[in-house]
């Protein structure tokens, strides 16, 4: 894999030691082995998903969508220990040659790993890496340590002693609570007992409940803490039966919790806790990916803090975690690594994955096939970005020609480029923009990556002479708009002619658009155009003002392109209003559009409307005809008392079209497909939409 791109706010690792973890691993690579019956089966959530996904999109965006998740690698591992060989812009608090322990989904089984900041913690430099590479389970075990809210003198009793539960027994020992651990593993039980608890029971020992209760002198346990994984409501039952009344029950493993009533929980008023990961912090991204802090005095405890104490109490040896690693493979010799845990072979705990920490790492672009022969009229074509949309929309409809070439491609993750390069056919991966933007070789660039590098890619392009397809928005501030602008003045002015510059404003270019261009022509006509676009998670990177730009810049420039094409001239005004929302995402709005040339247009984009309505419908006046598009399925124009309609067989939005127009107007050194004029007015139309909602005014554009 090449070498993963280092962002601003991250660090690059060079890994010693990464952690398998048994659990959550061994379900991946299980399923991952299974037949398409087998992974139906064991997932059927996606399976309706894939179903949905049929209905609205037809077989072949639904083929496209599913082989994409079939044929992508994918990485495992999350929990690792190793040494700071780069950082990015704005990390202060790392060094190269650091020490450091890495937590989160890419702190994967890699030689070479990228990691935001506050999923990595330094370390001492005498530190023992193969111990702080159980980094992740430990700030697992702590967090649930932290929810059972003990007092030294306490009871608590672990349920589970796999490596998270004798990782949660150590801690709760380090920190003067009686620990009584249970399992149905004899042997996990004896190394418990050897090791990590004051009283080690197996779940059907003869007077099991008899014997807690005696140990906790007649009180019961003060917190039960849930580490097994288990379809069985014996766990949460259980835990409800050694219980001292009002007490608490952590359930940090994966086992159900829909407990009996009676006569434990409620008799007992009993307080049942989740235990969510690493602590504070997980799942939420502005705290994951952008590093941004929560007050210690608001918040003690964080994922990243929760790491950070547990390495102390490794380093301080108040706590040895030692006895747990039983094997430990060489990275070649992984594969062995996962059949022991699939197959049972032999006993195991900790399973380690060792490094060659003296291999000397380059970032490199990896050669994935062979370079062919090309005229020098050939379309070279690199991608930045290649994810869901690219690989069912873009990547798919690239005319396949001796004279259409896939260079290069660079995705966010090493993991995906090579996947991409792989299934698709570009001749090298990368995990560096510059191999693509800087290569001689390749004119023509696609840019599909999130929104906030937009702008920047595509300048840098358009400066080093290539053309450019990037995926909208062209930009997500005015200052990067009046970039673009003055870079065209300035060739225009100096009569040089500018590589091709597109937007991926598709819908233009579906069948149905061209059939209404030809019907009604340009002129003043009255437009109306409904999305039923549904909700998304307010912290879904699209949501995100720096990183997505949110819904107006997002995607409601797709459907101002869409009417500025009908009526054949620029939005003139704006004014938008927005219903409230609790986190003022402007999620659904309506829009008053003027034009130049005397069309109105309105565009009610909503997010609050029903899954089972259709999501598009576009309807348009003029001199006393009237046509109507439905999901772009359907056609209907009304004229001269007559009806004319059209289906199709499947949903066309026109990205097929889209691309084979743009790679052949690359080969034959025509205009754009979209004039530079109304790509920048779109951008700038979408920032006068949200000064109208703020103003509450109309506004030019």
């Amino acid at each position: 894999m090449p070498v993963p791109n280092l962002r601003p706010g991250m660090v690059l690792v060079q890994n010693h030691f990464s952690l398998i973890s048994a659990g959550t691993e061994s379900n991946t690579v299980k399923t991952a082995r299974k037949s398409l019956i087998g992974k139906a089966k064991e997932r059927p959530q996606q399976v309706k998903q894939v179903l949905d996904v049929l209905k609205q999109h037809g077989p072949i965006q639904t083929y496209r969508a599913v082989m994409k998740k079939l044929d992508a690698y994918s990485p495992l591992g999350y929990s690792c220990a190793g040494e700071v060989i780069d950082v990015g812009d704005g990390v202060n608090e790392f060094r190269i040659g650091d020490k450091v322990a890495c937590g989160g989904a890419t702190a994967a089984h890699a030689e070479v790993i990228v990691v935001p900041v506050n999923l990595c913690v330094k370390l001492n430099s005498d530190a023992d890496l193969r111990l702080a590479a159980y980094n992740t389970l430990g700030a697992i075990a702590f967090q649930g340590v932290r929810q059972a809210d003990l007092r030294i003198g306490e009871s608590c009793a672990v349920i589970g002693l796999g490596l998270l539960g004798q990782l949660t027994c150590l801690l709760l020992r380090a920190a003067g609570v009686r620990v009584i651990g249970i399992d149905i593993n004899p042997r996990m039980i004896d190394i418990a007992g050897e090791n990590c608890t004051d009283l080690a029971l197996a779940r059907d020992a003869a007077g099991v409940e008899a014997r807690i209760n005696a140990f906790t002198q007649g009180i019961g346990c003060d917190a039960v803490i849930i580490t097994a994984a288990s379809d069985s409501l014996d766990p949460i039952n259980f835990a409800g039966a050694i219980s001292r009344k009002r007490g608490t029950v952590v359930v940090v493993g994966a086992v159900p919790t829909g407990f009996d009533r009676e006569p434990h929980y409620y008799q007992k008023e009993l307080q049942v806790k989740m235990s969510c990961s690493y602590g504070p912090g997980r799942y939420d991204p502005v705290y994951e990916e952008k590093g941004v802090d929560y007050p210690q005095a608001y918040v003690r405890w964080t994922e990243k803090r929760n790491m950070q104490s547990f390495q102390d109490l490794l380093f301080s040896a108040k706590i040895d975690v030692g006895y747990l690693t039983t094997h430990i493979f060489r990275l070649e010799e992984a594969p062995a690594a996962y059949d022991i845990m699939t197959a049972k072979s032999e006993p195991f705990i900790g399973l380690l994955i060792a490094y060659d920490p003296g291999k000397i790492v380059k970032r490199k672009k990896i050669h994935v096939s062979p370079g062919v022969g090309h005229r020098s009229s050939a379309v070279l074509i690199g991608f930045l970005g290649a994810g869901s949309y690219a690989q069912g929309h873009l990547l798919p409809n690239i005319p396949k020609r001796d004279d259409v070439v896939l260079k290069g491609v660079m995705t966010s993750t090493g993991t995906s480029s090579r996947s991409v390069a792989e299934r698709f056919g570009f001749e090298f991966c990368t995990g560096d923009a510059a191999d693509i933007l800087e290569n001689e070789e390749i004119n023509t660039i696609f840019i599909a990556t999130r929104h906030d590098t937009h702008a920047d890619y595509t300048l840098r392009a358009l400066k080093a002479g290539k053309n450019v397809f990037v995926e909208k928005p062209l930009c997500l501030a005015s200052h990067e708009l009046e970039e673009f602008g003055s870079f065209f003045k300035t060739s225009l002015e100096a009569g040089n002619s500018h590589p091709l510059l597109m937007v991926g404003y598709n819908r233009r270019f579906s069948p149905f658009a061209q059939m209404l261009k030809q019907e009604f022509g340009d002129g003043p006509m009255a437009m109306s155009y409904r999305i039923n676009a549904g909700p998304i998670p307010p912290n879904s990177w699209i949501q995100d003002s720096e990183v997505g730009g949110g819904r107006i810049i997002g995607e409601v420039c797709h459907f101002i392109d869409f009417l500025t094409f009908l009526n054949g001239s620029n939005p003139v005004s704006v004014h938008a209003c927005a219903l409230p929302d609790p986190h003022h995402h402007n999620d659904s709005i309506q829009v008053l559009i003027a034009f130049q040339n005397g069309s109105v247009g309105t565009v009610a984009y909503l997010a609050n409307g029903s899954k089972r309505f259709g999501k598009e419908r576009i309807e348009l006046s003029a001199n006393g005809c009237t046509a109507v598009i439905d999901e772009f399925r359907n056609l209907a124009i009304y004229t001269n008392g007559r009806r004319k309609e059209k289906k199709l067989r499947g949903q066309d939005k026109g990205q097929k079209n889209e691309v084979e127009l743009f790679i052949q107007a690359v080969r034959e050194g025509t205009g754009p497909l979209i004039p530079i004029e109304d790509i920048l007015c779109t951008s700038s139309t979408c920032f006068k939409i949200i000064q109208s909602i703020h103003s509450s005014q109309t506004m030019k554009a």
